[in-house]
């Protein structure tokens, strides 16, 4: 679909927006009240002889609006229309733009005969368009982006795998003007980086770390990203049940969220440099696979023991963030990754838990971030008695605690111990377990990957001063 910012313009149909309150206001009141429509967040009307379709929204919110443009662009697709406008006036642009691109979202490379949309053209009437022309812009990149680390997520494991995720990376380096430097399995041994190389050993594709750079002149800040790339996880020796292998493909999503974050800044011109590390690793099983008991040498000189080898994206991410601290001295170092379980347990499958030492960059700046996006982010707090079940009395450290509860929270104190002490407050991990998949729609998000990460960094690194 195109998407165009215009003053105005006739289309087949337009898209209007109504409240409980101003429903018998409405021009076509009698005609809404005899189909039964009473304006309920996310209900919709068509009035076809009208060229109107109606949607309820609560109030104005972003959230709200967000919401009923993904339900209105779901009906626009079953229809036959082949142009729509919505009016823009009243709300805040990027909700409208995230509800429309995100929620109309479909991915359609593996099906045989996709189904065929008459809706092509998207118009966003405003009668100030020199005013919004920026945010309008800036939301379609974003949302955009969003889409990218989508189809990323919802590639195949086979069509997805390290080598491949590096060219993938590589060829958006081209196409941003980025610079990129790919580490194979050799430059990962002389890195010393074993506790990586343990969790790829038993796959027929070699590890890669991919590292992109994004540099802006005279940028105000320069940011780290790390994401974890499990381009699939069969959990190992310590196999994941049947069930649990089925959407194996999204434990890649961190690794994909942080490419399509560079992508955006890069494309809004941000003045911020980024670099992007990527462990792209696939854990699988076989006669040479790393093994429950044994001891792993990380990057850093810490020793781990293996109690679990499907706790392995933190085993890949102790590397990369060690590697990404000596190569960029960064202002502030944010990973992502699909990394526990406990993680939904404790906020549930649409929130994504956030953990690190800084009160600032927790609440100030993340929050902020996140409620502009629509974005839902949740604080899981370090624990010091929590931290000692992950002691081992042959290693430096387990890779996972000696008792199931406070799951996430473990993990991420996990990868804190391979965070250095003049960086402790410029990290956090965001743990998008749950927010980076889903198997049924909500809000703007559809079956697949979410792009989960991507919206509220972007707003994150548009604010940096």
């Amino acid at each position: 679909m195109n998407i165009d910012l215009v003053s105005e313009i006739k289309c087949d149909i337009k898209v209007e927006f109504v409240q409980k309150e101003t429903l018998k206001k409405h021009k076509l009141y009698k005609t809404l009240k005899a189909a039964g429509f009473g304006a309920e967040q996310d209900t919709i009307c068509f009035l076809h002889e009208k060229k109107v379709l109606v949607c309820g929204v609560e109030d104005e919110s972003n959230d709200n609006a967000r919401s009923a443009c993904s339900v209105a662009i779901k009906a626009l697709k079953g229809s036959n229309y082949k142009s729509a406008s919505f009016a823009v006036n009243n709300v805040n642009i990027a909700s409208v733009i995230e509800g429309v691109v995100l929620g109309g979202y479909e991915y359609n490379e593996y099906k045989s005969k996709p189904k065929k949309v008459s809706l092509k053209n998207i118009y966003l009437t405003c009668k100030d368009i020199a005013k919004t022309k920026d945010a309008f812009e800036n939301a379609i990149i974003i949302a955009e982006a969003t889409c990218y680390t989508r189809d990323i997520v919802n590639m195949t494991p086979e069509d997805l795998n390290p080598p491949t995720f590096a060219d993938l990376a590589k060829k958006l380096a081209k196409e941003n003007g980025l610079k990129c430097e790919i580490l194979g399995e050799k430059e990962l041994k002389r890195e010393k980086m074993g506790s990586m190389l343990a969790v790829g050993r038993a796959s027929r594709h070699d590890s890669k770390l991919i590292h992109l750079i994004y540099k802006p002149k005279n940028p105000k800040k320069v940011i780290s990203l790390i994401g974890k790339g499990l381009t699939y996880d069969s959990g190992g020796l310590s196999l994941k049940p049947a069930a649990s292998m089925v959407t194996m493909k999204m434990d890649k999503a961190g690794g994909c969220a942080v490419l399509g974050m560079i992508k955006a800044a890069s494309e809004m011109k941000l003045d911020v440099e980024v670099h992007v590390f990527i462990g792209a690793v696939e854990n699988m099983i076989g006669g040479n696979a790393y093994k429950p008991d044994d001891v792993l040498v990380a990057r850093s000189g810490t020793t781990i023991e293996v109690r679990n080898t499907d706790a392995e994206g933190r085993l890949v991410l102790a590397d990369v963030l060690d590697y990404a601290q000596d190569k960029v001295k960064a202002d502030y170092m944010f990973d992502f990754a699909t990394l526990t379980g406990a993680c939904m347990v404790a906020l549930g499958q649409y929130t994504t838990g956030v953990m690190g030492h800084s009160t600032t960059l927790k609440h100030a700046f993340m929050m902020k971030a996140a409620n502009e996006s629509g974005e839902l982010i949740g604080h899981l707090p370090f624990n010091r008695h929590l931290g000692k079940l992950l002691k081992s009395g042959i290693a430096d450290v387990s890779n996972v605690a000696s008792k199931p509860y406070g799951g996430a929270i473990t993990a991420g104190m996990f990868l804190d111990k391979f965070i250095r002490d003049e960086n402790k407050d410029k990290w956090l991990h965001f743990d998008i377990a749950g927010s980076a998949y889903t198997d049924a729609p909500w809000d703007c998000n559809v079956y697949g990957g979410t792009g989960a990460g991507v919206r509220f960094m972007s707003s994150f690194l548009q604010s940096v001063k």
